[in-house]
């Protein structure tokens, strides 16, 4: 299912942050603290009927204000916004309409999504106090929801209207038969520049899709290789410096385009060569189970001899050891040399992703494994596997049956891994393993 976003937005003060504490607390089921933000709050992941959903806590916004900090959590809710399936409005129901409201209310229309007004502080349920009325004037299409973030009232309401405002399965399905591709690196590597050239001018583009749902800088592109969505994202950062929070939207727009692509390009600076980051930011991609190509950019930049591609594809697969499996690609996002050949490798990681085996085949390359190898055993009693079956695509994930899951040792996974590779290819995938204890058989 898809993962809607709603971000809450509005002045100082009126309750933005304590909704939000309120949503993120026990009323709901919390599903998932979303990684390297959790100093701040700033973005939780909650269930609300069966269905994942993403809220986002923001800076209250002072349009006209000069102050250094408040102009910071303005772009920072501009960030929240661009992100956003669903903008939540809150203004204050006891101080009534302010200009600022009115201001803040032109800009959030300027984005063209769906608009939620909610009244805050209404504590008295039945007869809604004069000033509730005067927000009508702000013209929203949606309903005004009275709201009590401190006691919660209101807050189911708010939840089910998000959901239905937000895109459905099918309407995020549309875009099945495009490849989603998510551009990952450091800053300054040669992101944008990639998508620039991938995306010429010279080719024919369907659509820029600017403000999109999750990401502002998400292009629609089809050619002669296939139908692409090529997703570009800020460059990551050493999680040491990203002390503010308008970084921290950055990195998680970022992993939340990792999330929403099929395949990573993962680019790494040729002049640089592979650093720590580099590895924290393939990790990403390998975490997520995502179809993976290594790109090392600036290749025209460096001198080279006949040991050079060598020897720099060996310092990169002794540094991510975890990816033996993801293709390396040398290219020049300035002079376009090899860029063209991005997009088959890009198809043949992704069909390789989403390639499913019969059980039946499964089980003939589990007999010739086991026969080579036999499983280990511990103290006189011997793994014994059953069966594997496949149960799920990008990544390829394989559920096996086994008497005694402890005696399933990652020495004999990382074989039988080798042994699907070796057979069936699985190039540029992760592949999981689900490990399943059936019975007690000791025989």
């Amino acid at each position: 299912m898809s993962k809607p976003v709603a971000a809450i937005v509005g002045r100082p003060n009126v309750g933005k942050s304590t909704l939000f504490n309120k949503l993120a607390g026990t009323r709901v089921s919390i599903v998932e603290d979303i990684p390297g933000v959790t100093r701040d709050r700033i973005i939780y992941e909650i269930e609300w009927n069966g269905r994942a959903l993403t809220i986002i806590d923001t800076g209250g916004i002072e349009p006209d204000s000069e102050d250094i900090i408040l102009s910071q959590m303005k772009t920072q809710a501009q960030i929240a916004v661009d992100m956003a399936d669903v903008i939540l409005f809150m203004v204050d129901g006891k101080r009534g309409l302010t200009p600022e409201d009115i201001d803040i209310a032109m800009m959030l229309k300027r984005s063209g999504k769906p608009i939620i007004p909610l009244v805050n502080k209404i504590d008295t349920v039945g007869d809604l106090p004069m000033e509730f009325y005067e927000f009508y004037e702000l013209g929203f299409e949606e309903d005004l929801i009275p709201l009590s973030s401190l006691h919660g009232t209101g807050s189911g309401d708010l939840l089910d209207r998000v959901l239905e405002l937000s895109p459905s399965d099918e309407e995020v399905e549309g875009d099945d038969d495009y490849i989603k591709v998510a551009v990952i690196g450091k800053p300054n590597v040669g992101k944008s520049s990639i998508v620039n050239r991938l995306t010429g001018e010279e080719r024919c583009i369907v659509a820029d899709m600017a403000g999109t749902t999750r990401d502002a800088i998400d292009s629609k592109f089809e050619n002669e290789h296939g139908k692409f969505i090529f997703i570009d994202t800020a460059g990551i950062r050493r999680q040491s410096k990203v002390e503010d929070r308008l970084e921290k939207f950055s990195v998680l727009r970022a992993k939340m385009a990792v999330e929403r692509a099929d395949v990573c390009l993962i680019l790494i600076d040729a002049e640089e060569g592979i650093t720590e980051q580099d590895e924290k930011i393939a990790g990403l991609a390998h975490e997520a189970g995502k179809a993976s190509i290594i790109v090392v950019n600036k290749w025209d930049a460096i001198e080279k001899d006949n040991a050079t591609t060598k020897q720099f594809t060996e310092k990169i697969y002794q540094s991510l050891s975890y990816m033996q499996y993801a293709p390396l690609s040398f290219v020049s996002a300035k002079t376009g040399q090899r860029t063209e050949k991005l997009f088959d490798q890009i198809t043949a990681v992704y069909e390789q992703a989403v390639m499913r085996i019969s059980t039946g085949m499964l089980n003939d390359v589990l007999a010739d494994a086991t026969a080579r190898v036999q499983p280990p055993s511990d103290k006189g009693r011997r793994l014994k596997i059953y069966y594997w079956t496949q149960q799920a695509v990008k990544p390829p994930t394989f559920v096996i049956f086994c008497n005694d899951a402890e005696l399933f040792h990652f020495s004999y996974q990382r074989y039988l891994e080798n042994q699907l590779r070796s057979v069936f290819g699985f190039h540029g995938t992760p592949i999981k393993f689900i490990i399943r204890q059936k019975g007690d058989d000791r025989d």
